[in-house]
């Protein structure tokens, strides 16, 4: 028992690279902020969930179930079998998704389609081979009403020579042509790029806050989120489908 315990709390803690903010929330109770701080985890808010005796827990390394108490910690995704198999844990997710992106709506690189018919926001690294590969047909995404808006998220965290890479492309003159640039392979020297408190880390932190695990992530407008590549026709399908 005490081996899984350390080992959650290994999982919950690597690559904890920001603090959390203070709670002022009344209604999330003592025992349940105790609990998740043994963890390094701050709730930031509370919900009751599908479960009785089981609440919904919003932190800023995702979305756990406790129970009221505090003694059990869920970590997963729960289904509800009702009616087919809804991913309740994902409607969740996704409405927090929809709700904290716009804090960002000024800090996104974008390159809107002419004629836009969808409109994705996209978390990418400089880093990652399949982030090139779609950003390589940007042109085709456009072409088909598909405005694409970007989100850095540093796999390495934010201590790393990537989080700096962003952090110089959000801040340069010509942000749009950096980050096709570094996409491309070109190195930006992170020496001369002026620091101009692109909010990276906090792009970094809402990464993880909804579930993000990898590059590149695609989140759709009703938050919806498809981890991974998407080549322009798979991803015009899966928009249209929601229609």
């Amino acid at each position: 028992m005490k081996t899984t315990l350390l080992a959650l709390s290994c999982l919950l803690l690597s690559n904890l690279a920001y603090s959390a903010t203070d709670v002022t929330d009344k209604s999330i109770s003592q025992p349940i902020k105790s609990a998740l701080a043994r963890l390094g985890l701050t709730p930031t808010e509370v919900n009751p969930s599908k479960i009785a005796g089981l609440l919904e827990v919003m932190t800023e390394r995702g979305l756990f179930y406790i129970s009221k108490d505090g003694q059990f910690l869920v970590h997963g995704k729960m289904y509800d079998l009702k009616n087919g198999v809804e991913n309740v844990t994902e409607q969740s997710l996704a409405k927090v998704r929809v709700i904290d992106i716009k804090k960002f709506k000024d800090s996104m690189i974008s390159f809107p389609a002419k004629n836009e018919k969808y409109k994705v926001t996209v978390l990418t690294d400089t880093s990652c081979g399949y982030c090139r590969k779609l950003h390589s047909q940007m042109q085709q995404y456009n072409d088909l009403g598909i405005t694409v808006q970007y989100l850095a998220f540093p796999r390495s965290g934010t201590t790393g020579p990537t989080f700096k890479e962003l952090s110089a492309i959000w801040c340069s003159a010509n942000p749009q042509k950096s980050l096709t640039d570094a996409k491309n392979g070109t190195r930006i020297d992170v020496t001369k790029s002026p620091q101009c408190g692109a909010p990276i880390a906090e792009q970094y932190a809402f990464g993880m806050k909804v579930g993000v695990t990898g590059t590149p992530a695609i989140i759709f407008e009703d938050g919806a989120m498809i981890p991974g590549y998407q080549d322009p026709h798979q991803l015009l399908n899966a928009l249209s489908e929601k229609d």
